[in-house]
């Protein structure tokens, strides 16, 4: 829906005040028509996109005539600007009211030229906030690695004058059901907001089951108020509230022990304007991600610490993971690429970050240091510790290689997961089982880790061998570092949600452990996106 004040200023404009009126006479009409192209091919020179789509057309108009197919592309148009807040889009990029002034202004063919090509820039601005987003993801924050699909400018508008206007603008949208589950989301959470929210937060501390009091009795209210618990008059911490606080736990990603301790407090006092946010972030997260993911891909929530396997939309294979810790040089960065292969048995060749960030002042400390290591020259010799005086060396000077070779303690356990990319990221196993068990798991140096990752081979193993353990296990026994290609590769997706849909309505959220989503957030509101009910 158009808001109010927005309808109200398109029902008051005439066809005639956007219309572009020629003289009567064959000479003034030349003059106009000169005049009006003139105006075109220097407005449109400053853009390569325009400048060419103009050439092919002779520098003739889309926009600003009189007949019924302009007057329609040109209405079709501002309604569009018109809705962009519908889709969480800034409106200070799609003003409406200001396209509109400079059509009306236009009163001599050569600016009304000028105002044609006004009109393209704004649907192409219009087009690629749709299609791709606002923002240019690395340039929000440099670990959103992700290309953006987007469609090409020059195509887009060189088909607009073939089709039905009002379908063709709607149709750059992600056509993903996540982006309309998540369009539904936002308009449920403003229609919340409206109306008042979730009510007061709920004061004090860790509240546990059998408490009772003002501080249970305001949690009672604030589960029912969210949709997690049914009505009750109930004043003590019983099972139901218990399961409720699990349902709740369940869709934000923490322990679900039915305690409300300080993370689920935290959680649970989110405002509805925060979880907005939230949902507005997502949608331009969609809009840079839209394309097919594949019918089976792999999928990495950051946010959620968990790796799967889905097929055709359905998650077939679903296990904890590990990721980069929160400093700047160890989070895992996201972006999409192809899993080729898989290696049993690896050996872990140390990146040069880590070696001479964390190994080499141990060495020059202790050359002995970090003994199930092996150090090796440019030939690939391993040198003899005894014989180096490792406190010669700088971060920049240091030319030794150090890997670790396969074996039980190695740090990528039995097996890892290659998509070949610039960043060195895979999947793999890890010795260190323990920090699975986590609420918050972000340890590595970037690299994902697996809590079931024998499981998670045989699961893709499935598809090309009648016995994947059996092939599986055969080649570990072995001892042998090996590669395994998979016969058919599986894309990967290294993403960042800290919204997402069920597939059957709701929402579920996650913490903004590395502060992405924060970022997005400054962006968007830098462009008038508000994360408040739309009025009309």
């Amino acid at each position: 829906m158009i808001p109010t004040s927005r309808r109200r200023f398109l029902a008051g404009l005439s066809a005639g005040a956007l219309a572009a009126t020629l003289p009567a006479t064959h000479a003034q009409a030349l003059t106009a028509v000169t005049g009006f192209r003139q105006g075109v091919a220097e407005a449109a020179s400053r853009s390569e996109v325009l400048s060419a789509f103009y050439r092919a057309r002779g520098f003739a108009g889309i926009w600003t005539g009189g007949e019924d197919r302009e007057m329609a592309r040109r209405n079709a148009l501002l309604a569009a600007m018109a809705e962009a807040p519908l889709h969480g889009l800034g409106p200070r990029r799609h003003d409406t009211e200001a396209l509109v002034r400079t059509l009306q202004a236009a009163s001599t063919p050569y600016d009304q030229g000028l105002a044609e090509v006004e009109m393209s820039r704004a649907f192409l601005r219009l087009s690629g906030d749709l299609n791709a987003g606002m923002f240019t993801p690395s340039e929000v924050d440099p670990h959103i690695k992700r290309e953006v699909l987007a469609a090409d400018p020059l195509a887009v508008i060189t088909v607009l004058p073939e089709e039905e206007p009002t379908a063709f603008i709607r149709g750059l949208a992600p056509a993903t059901p996540e982006y309309a589950r998540l369009l539904s989301e936002k308009v449920r959470l403003e229609t919340l907001i409206a109306n008042g929210g979730w009510g007061a937060p709920v004061p004090g501390g860790a509240i546990e089951p059998g408490q009772g009091g003002a501080q249970v009795v305001a949690l009672r209210d604030r589960l029912i108020d969210m949709g997690w618990l049914a009505p009750t008059a109930t004043a003590s911490y019983d099972g139901v509230i218990s399961q409720a606080v699990q349902r709740f736990q369940a869709a934000h990603g923490l322990a679900e022990d039915g305690v409300v301790g300080e993370g689920t407090l935290e959680q649970i006092n989110v405002s509805a304007t925060d979880r907005l946010r939230s949902v507005l972030v997502a949608l331009e997260r969609e809009r840079w991600n839209a394309a097919p993911r594949g019918g089976r891909h792999v999928w990495v929530n950051l946010t959620d610490f968990t790796a799967s396997v889905v097929d055709d939309d359905v998650t077939t294979f679903r296990t904890r993971a590990v990721i980069g810790a929160g400093e700047e040089d160890r989070q895992t960065p996201e972006f999409s690429d192809l899993m080729q292969f898989m290696v049993i048995n690896p050996s872990w060749f140390v990146p040069r970050s880590i070696i001479v960030k964390e190994y080499l002042p141990q060495l020059q400390r202790n050359p002995n240091a970090a003994g199930h290591l092996r150090i090796t020259d440019s030939s690939g010799n391993v040198i003899n510790r005894g014989a180096v005086n490792f406190g010669a060396y700088s971060q920049s000077s240091f030319p030794y290689a150090m890997h670790q070779p396969p074996g039980s303690d190695n740090a990528l356990g039995v097996v890892k997961f290659m998509f070949p990319n610039p960043w060195n990221i895979y999947l793999h196993d890890t010795p260190a089982k323990d920090l699975f068990g986590r609420e918050v798991r972000a340890f590595s140096h970037g690299c994902i880790r697996l809590a079931q990752p024998r499981e998670f081979a045989f699961h893709l193993l499935a598809r090309q061998t009648p016995d994947p353990r059996g092939f599986f296990e055969e080649r570990l026994q072995s001892g042998a570092e090996t590669r395994v290609n998979l016969d058919q590769p599986v894309p990967v997706h290294l993403e960042y949600r800290t919204a997402v849909t069920n597939l059957r309505g709701g929402l579920q959220f996650r913490r903004d452990i590395y502060g992405r989503d924060g970022r997005i957030w400054t962006a968007l509101e830098s462009e008038g996106v508000e994360a408040a009910p739309l009025q009309g």
